[in-house]
């Protein structure tokens, strides 16, 4: 992978198109900018229940965005990410219609997890209680069989997605054509969506177990011999990544954005310099993406100790909402029909309050932690809360997930603070100092990130009571020195 910028964002969300007009915008309005991009499913159908992390068919591009070869195209540009749905696939699924006409005559009857798979005598409390849950209701959901049966399929997130049993031959066949698949057309990257949860054994959280360290390894090694690599997307104590990161290609620093915000909230630099000096450096790193704001990566777990502390995180919490006069607030929590409980549904430039400068600030202090940097086409355009879309659908994290069009694209790449950060980004993409060593060093309200690469060196210096940050280049031949206001010039 490059040690460049990448971007996060939907085919159709974007470009009000699909990926041939995906490819358009990388290499005309956004040229020079994005060395891979991740594109969020493209699968049928992109518009089901969890915006096309429940398909219905994982191996067929949905023909609204275009096709495989629509895909290979980009690929042989730009370094391709594409989702492996690992944990699940959708209820409307020909599979498991299957199952649910045929029962236990069903081809597919082993690739869907049962809770008899793993509780044969049914489940107790106190295991109920142990299990992990991204979502506060039960982890089995209810299906009838055209027998009458009715059988209780593991659904870790909604009922519309049914867990794989990826330990059956089935289930093992359902994940290696896609895997396939990416491989000849042209996905060098693989996201591993929700694979911390694929493992579920009794008596244990059913979540990053030593059995789904072993299954992320040997999808990683499947990965290797097609010539593709692996992240691991896991949201969850911040030792728990650093275990990760030991044993996976990449892990996302998903502690990163609520830190930085925290730091700028605060004005104090402490708890993210703690996290810069310890967090893994095969990691990528993100501020926003199509998910909300993660909190639990920074705060504490039972007794362990966060990067944050309670208190911290309710603060951190209470100011998004601040900032975002509320429209945050919408969509957390238990309002809109949220999935996830431990996120903060907002676009990172509103949980700034629409504060130019903290916005580079921010991203400047991403792209000089360790890492490779990865921007959500919200946060590139700095897109407002969605609050129109949110009300339409109910969805918490549609208030950032905007539909545009490349009219509207080109109307905000001219925003003074689009302009800037585009301009950051061809400074970390042009400094060879970012594949050399790495020093983080402060106190207080002050904070400075440097990169050395033989001749070449870039620093970061941020004054947050000052409210100053400050850029420098150099090389054999030139030293530049740039104050990140100057940037929204």
């Amino acid at each position: 992978m490059k040690n460049q910028v990448q971007l996060i964002t939907y085919a159709d969300r974007l470009t009000g198109n699909g990926l041939t007009q995906l490819k358009q915008l990388l290499d005309e309005s956004f040229a020079g900018l994005f060395s891979g991009v991740h594109i969020l499913p493209f699968y049928y159908p992109i518009d089901g229940s969890d915006a096309g992390f429940d398909p219905i068919d994982h191996a067929q591009v949905d023909s609204r965005l275009g096709t495989w070869q629509a895909l290979s195209e980009i690929g042989q540009h730009y370094e391709v990410m594409a989702d492996l749905i690992v944990n699940h696939v959708s209820a409307q699924s020909h599979e498991f219609q299957d199952v649910l006409e045929q029962g236990h005559q069903s081809p597919y009857w082993s690739m869907f997890l049962k809770e008899t798979d793993v509780f044969p005598s049914g489940i107790t409390q106190a295991q109920a209680n142990a299990i992990f849950r991204p979502r506060p209701t039960s982890c089995f959901s209810p299906k009838k069989l055209a027998s009458g049966e009715l059988v209780n399929f593991w659904t870790t997130f909604t009922d519309n997605q049914i867990d794989i049993n990826v330990e059956t031959d089935s289930g093992k066949r359902y994940l290696d054509k896609v895997l396939n698949l990416f491989a000849t057309n042209g996905v060098k990257i693989i996201r591993l969506d929700a694979a911390g949860f694929a493992i579920k054994r009794a008596g244990t959280s059913c979540f990053m177990t030593d059995e789904t360290f072993a299954f992320i390894k040997q999808l990683a090694e499947q990965a290797h011999n097609l010539g593709m690599e692996t992240i691991a997307e896991i949201h969850s104590h911040y030792k728990t990544q650093i275990a990760v990161a030991k044993k996976v290609d990449r892990v996302y620093d998903f502690a990163l954005p609520p830190l930085i915000l925290h730091t700028l909230f605060s004005k104090n630099v402490d708890a993210l310099l703690y996290w810069l000096t310890i967090a893994p450096r095969n990691c990528l790193t993100v501020l926003d993406t199509h998910d909300g704001i993660g909190i639990v990566d920074a705060g504490p777990e039972g007794d362990k100790a966060g990067l944050l502390n309670a208190n911290e995180i309710d603060d951190l919490v209470q100011q998004i909402h601040i900032n975002s006069q509320g429209e945050s607030l919408k969509a957390t929590g238990a309002a809109a029909s949220n999935v996830d409980l431990y996120q903060v549904n907002c676009t990172y430039y509103d949980a700034l309050g629409k504060d130019d400068l903290a916005y580079l600030t921010a991203r400047a202090i991403q792209f000089f932690a360790p890492g490779v940097p990865q921007v959500y086409y919200g946060g590139l355009l700095a897109l407002h809360n969605d609050v129109a879309l949110l009300e339409k659908t109910q969805v918490g994290r549609d208030i950032n997930r905007s539909y545009l069009s490349l009219e509207q694209v080109e109307k905000h790449l001219d925003k003074p603070v689009v302009k800037g950060l585009r301009k950051l980004i061809k400074l970390r993409n042009d400094s060879d100092a970012f594949n050399g060593d790495f020093l983080v060093h402060g106190s207080n309200s002050t904070l400075s990130m440097e990169w050395q690469n033989q001749h070449e060196l870039a620093s970061l210096k941020v004054d947050l009571m000052a409210g100053t940050a400050q850029l420098s280049f150099s090389n054999a031949k030139q030293n530049t020195v740039i104050n990140l206001v100057d940037l929204l010039n």
